[in-house]
C-alpha cells in the first residue's frame, strides 16, 4: 500500500511551529534583519493577472508603481491596460518574472487556483514579495511547499488575499468571544450562495476554439493537456478539479478565517461530509460538510458546519421576527454559544449578536478593542512590505495553515467519506487519498 500523503510529517511540522495564532502584523525583525525602504518610496510591483479579480488586486495597490502585467487574456486585461499604460505587458507570468526580475520588488498573482501555487512559488524564490488570492493553492501539497518556502524567507512580506481578515468585523467577532459575550462557542454554522457556476457536471466532448485574445496553453499551465471549452475558462474553471476547488475551496477561506483565527482552530479529529452525486472531475453542485474539533486550553470542543449550493442552516431559536432568515442570501456566519448567538456576513461584516437587546446594550457599551484596525489588505500588504513587518493573514503562519484546514474538507467531500484524523498531526487514520489529489504532477516547463 503507498503511504498516506497525508501522513508524512513534513504535512504537519510548520503548523506545529506557527504557535498561537494573530492577526496583528509580526516584526521582520524577530525573524531576520531587514533594511527599510526610505520613506515615500514606491514599490515597484509586476501583476500576474489583470482581469476579473485580478483588475481589484491591480486597483488595490495602483498608489504604488505598477511595472509590468501578465495576464493569458488580453480582452480580459484591457481595461488594466488602458488604466496603467506604462505598465509593460507580457502573458507568460515566467517571462515577466524573468525579465523584470531587477526592476520589481513584490508581485501580486491573481490567477486560476491550479497557478497560484507555481506562480507565487516563483516569486518568492526570486527574493519577492508576494500577494496571492485565496484559496493560497489548489492542493494540500502546493499550500505545504508554499509555507514551507516562504518560512525560509521572513524579509519577504507574503499576504493571502482574503481580505476580510484585515477588517474590523473579524475583530469584532473576537473581541466579543474573548470578553465571553455570547459564552463559550459550541458551533458556528456557514452558508453560501456558491457555486454560480457549473459542478456536478462531466468533460464536454464538443469541440471549440480558444478566442484569439486567448492563450489556452499558457492558461492550462501547469494542469493536464485539454481542448478549450467556454466551460472551463476564463470563468467557470472554480467547479472543476483540475483548475479550482469548488464552492468550498472559494469561500471558505473567506466564511470561516473568523472561526479560524477567534478559536484558534488547527486540524479536525472529524469530518463528515455530505453531498449531491459526485462526478470524477467536478465538485458537487452542493454539499454539507461537518468539522469536529476536540477541545483544547480553555477552548472547549467545537463543530463547524459548512454548507452550499444553497442550503442554509434552520433559523435559530430568538431571531427577531421583523429579520427575514437567513439574513444574507449570499453567505454568511451563525456563531452559537452557551449565553447567545451572533451573525456575520461572508467576510464577517456587520456582526451583531441576535438577541435585539443585547445587541443594543452592546452597541452602547462595546467590549474594549483589543485587536488594532488595519485600513485594508492591500495597505496592511504594502505596509509590511516597506516596514519590515509580515501581514495578519502571511503564507507560512497563518494563510497556509488555514488553507490546508479548508482542503482537507474539500478531499473528504471528493472521497465521499468521513474522516478521521489525528488533531494534534494532521494525520488521515482511516484513509488514504490519492497522492495527485495531494501534489499533483505539472506538465513540462512548469514547477514549484
Amino acid at each position: 500500500m503507498s503511504e498516506n500523503p497525508l501522513r508524512r510529517r513534513d504535512f504537519v511540522g510548520t503548523i506545529a511551529a506557527a504557535g498561537a495564532l494573530s492577526a496583528i502584523p509580526r516584526p521582520l525583525h524577530a525573524l531576520g534583519d531587514r533594511s527599510a525602504q526610505q520613506p515615500g518610496q514606491k514599490l515597484r510591483i509586476a501583476c500576474i493577472g489583470v482581469g476579473g479579480m485580478g483588475h481589484s488586486d491591480v486597483t488595490g495597490v495602483k498608489g504604488e508603481e505598477l511595472v509590468a502585467f501578465a495576464d493569458v487574456d488580453w480582452k480580459s486585461a484591457e481595461r488594466a491596460f488602458r488604466e496603467f499604460p506604462k505598465a509593460r505587458r507580457y502573458k507568460d507570468y515566467r517571462e515577466m518574472l524573468e525579465k523584470e526580475r531587477n526592476n520589481i520588488d513584490a508581485v501580486t498573482v491573481s490567477t486560476p487556483d491550479h497557478s497560484h501555487a507555481p506562480a507565487a512559488m516563483m516569486a518568492l524564490k526570486m527574493g519577492k514579495h508576494v500577494y496571492c488570492q485565496k484559496p493560497l493553492a489548489r492542493t494540500i501539497g502546493e499550500v505545504r511547499a508554499l509555507k514551507a518556502e516562504a518560512a525560509k524567507r521572513p524579509k519577504q512580506a507574503t499576504q493571502m488575499g482574503n481580505q476580510g481578515h484585515a477588517l474590523e468585523g473579524i475583530r469584532l467577532i473576537r473581541e466579543w468571544v474573548e470578553a465571553g459575550v455570547i459564552g463559550k462557542v459550541k458551533r458556528v454554522e456557514y452558508w453560501t450562495n456558491r457555486p454560480i457556476w457549473p459542478q456536478g457536471v462531466n468533460r464536454p466532448t464538443d469541440a471549440h476554439n480558444a478566442p484569439d485574445t486567448f492563450d489556452w496553453n499558457l492558461w492550462l499551465g501547469p494542469a493536464a493537456e485539454r481542448p478549450y471549452h467556454p466551460r472551463y475558462a476564463p470563468f467557470n474553471w472554480r467547479g472543476w478539479w483540475d483548475f479550482g476547488t469548488g464552492a468550498m475551496g472559494d469561500m471558505a477561506c473567506h466564511i470561516m478565517d473568523a472561526a479560524y483565527w477567534t478559536l484558534g482552530l488547527k486540524y479536525p479529529s472529524r469530518i463528515s461530509p455530505e453531498s449531491t452525486p459526485l462526478f470524477t472531475e467536478t465538485a458537487p453542485t452542493a454539499e454539507r460538510i461537518e468539522y469536529e474539533f476536540p477541545a483544547i486550553g480553555d477552548r472547549d470542543a467545537v463543530t463547524l458546519v459548512w454548507r452550499d449550493g444553497g442550503f442554509t442552516p434552520p433559523k435559530p431559536d430568538g431571531w427577531p421576527e421583523t429579520v427575514v432568515w437567513p439574513f444574507d442570501t449570499t453567505g454568511g456566519q451563525l456563531w452559537i454559544g452557551e449565553k447567545g448567538m451572533s451573525v456575520a456576513g461572508t467576510y464577517a461584516e456587520n456582526p451583531r449578536l441576535v438577541d435585539d437587546k443585547a445587541n443594543a446594550l452592546l452597541t452602547a457599551e462595546p467590549v474594549a478593542v483589543k485587536y488594532p484596525r488595519t485600513e485594508g489588505v492591500y495597505k496592511e500588504w504594502i505596509g509590511a512590505c516597506k516596514n519590515g513587518t509580515q501581514p495578519g493573514s502571511d503564507f507560512a503562519g497563518y494563510a497556509g495553515p488555514m488553507t490546508e484546514m479548508i482542503l482537507i474538507g474539500c478531499l473528504a467531500v471528493r472521497m465521499g467519506k468521513v474522516l478521521e484524523m489525528d488533531p494534534n498531526t494532521g494525520m488521515i487514520k482511516n484513509a488514504t487519498p490519492p497522492t495527485e489529489w495531494v501534489m499533483p504532477t505539472y506538465r513540462s516547463g512548469w514547477s514549484l
